[in-house]
């Protein structure tokens, strides 16, 4: 659905059941235009609202030509997005601390993510489908914090993701393939959003039973993270507090096992690439392979060992991302500043798959040996990373703390 600039559009139904500013929409006196799920749109007047809201609207502060329209129902518009009170006790819902024009990236977002989740149900006629929902979007990591980087034209070229909790009402709608890669590719090539935009889908039941269980990611995601989008005003379960003894074992277990797996993939993506004759022979592609299962299990020993969570994703530059969010420090693994360094990152991002399986699967020792000798660095500093961590839940274990990091 193409949709022009300086409009404010109410998507109501099953389509999103949000409203969304998009582009440079200012936030008084201009046209709305109302999208019913047949894409035809209307144009109304729209009633002034407070100029500090942006993005996503609730149904409450969007005045009476809303409920002109039938509007009334309090969950057919749970969008919170802006400087608003939060519904969910503990849990934020202002981006004032975000630049405008990142909100309204976010807002876009959130919006290809309803799209083709609506679409991709859409499909099917299970019944499951028929009620699948999507309960939450809460935006965590560096953005809801507010200790954001946004430096693409330096040396490091680095900027921070959006990272974004999706929560469906069904884990079976949790699978990426079937429901979520359309959203991911179509939120990549969206020329708008220029932020890095990265989510992990979850069920309710499994978020809530994540924190009962003392999952500090999850528990961290409650406590900072910004609610986007609801459906209704269900809060996420209390979370746990796990004791420092049991935070120090999880950290040393976790670390102690991927870390080992990393040495060892390392050390055999060297042997098959000093094997390798040719770019696209076996070798290669086998010393690519272990190079990617090097840096899937780096990138995952950082993100469990100090959140215990590691999505189950073999995408090396989402768990980049997710790591990097955790210490910059291991920006400097992978500069981004040059193109041909990005396209071998990519190349190995692809290796898990068209390098065993792809007869044109190429690579060459130039970008073998550049890669190893990133990976290899990455090694050194996950290793000073979680040591830090691991050393420091030591130090609150002698002083015999109890609260949750």
């Amino acid at each position: 659905m193409h949709l022009p600039a300086r409009q404010f559009i109410c998507l109501h139904g099953p389509v999103s059941r949000a409203c969304s500013l998009f582009k440079d929409a200012k936030l008084s006196g201009e046209t709305a235009t109302e999208i019913d799920g047949t894409g035809v749109g209307r144009s109304r007047p729209r009633h002034p609202t407070s100029k500090s809201r942006l993005a996503l609207l609730p149904f409450d502060e969007c005045c009476e030509a809303y409920k002109v329209h039938g509007y009334h129902q309090r969950d057919e518009i749970a969008a919170i997005i802006g400087s608003q009170s939060d519904p969910v006790p503990m849990m934020k819902s202002s981006l004032d601390h975000i630049p405008q024009r990142k909100q309204r990236e976010l807002a876009l977002a959130l919006e290809i993510l309803h799209e083709e989740f609506e679409d991709a149900l859409n499909e099917g006629t299970a019944d499951f489908k028929k009620r699948g929902r999507i309960l939450k979007i809460i935006l965590f990591g560096s953005y809801a914090r507010g200790t954001f980087v946004d430096e693409p034209h330096t040396m490091k070229g680095y900027r921070s993701d959006f990272d974004l909790l999706v929560i469906v009402n069904n884990r079976k709608l949790t699978d990426h393939a079937t429901y979520w890669y359309k959203a991911a590719d179509r939120i990549i090539r969206e020329s708008f959003i220029e932020t890095p935009t990265q989510f992990i889908v979850h069920s309710l039941r499994e978020v809530n039973k994540l924190l009962k269980e003392g999952h500090y990611f999850f528990s961290d995601i409650r406590k900072e993270g910004i609610v986007l989008y609801e459906l209704d005003d269900e809060p996420l379960a209390e979370p746990k507090l796990l004791t420092a003894e049991e935070r120090l074992s999880v950290a040393r277990e976790h670390f102690e096992h991927r870390y080992a797996e990393a040495e060892a993939t390392l050390k055999g993506s060297h042997f098959y690439r000093d094997a390798s004759k040719t770019p696209s022979d076996v070798m290669a592609g086998w010393a690519a392979f272990l190079l990617h299962q090097t840096l899937e299990q780096a990138y995952s020993s950082v993100l469990l060992t100090l959140t215990n969570y590691g999505p189950a994703s073999h995408n090396v530059k989402f768990l980049r991302s997710l790591a990097e969010e955790q210490d910059l420090r291991l920006v400097e693994a992978f500069p981004r500043d040059h193109h041909r360094q990005r396209a071998w990152f990519n190349t190995i991002n692809e290796a898990y798959v068209k390098a065993r399986y792809s007869k044109h699967f190429e690579i060459s020792e130039e970008a073998l040996v550049w890669l190893g000798e990133r990976t290899a660095h990455l090694l050194e500093l996950v290793k000073v990373v979680c040591d830090e961590h691991i050393q420091k839940l030591e130090r609150d274990v002698s002083r015999g703390e109890t609260d949750s990091c």
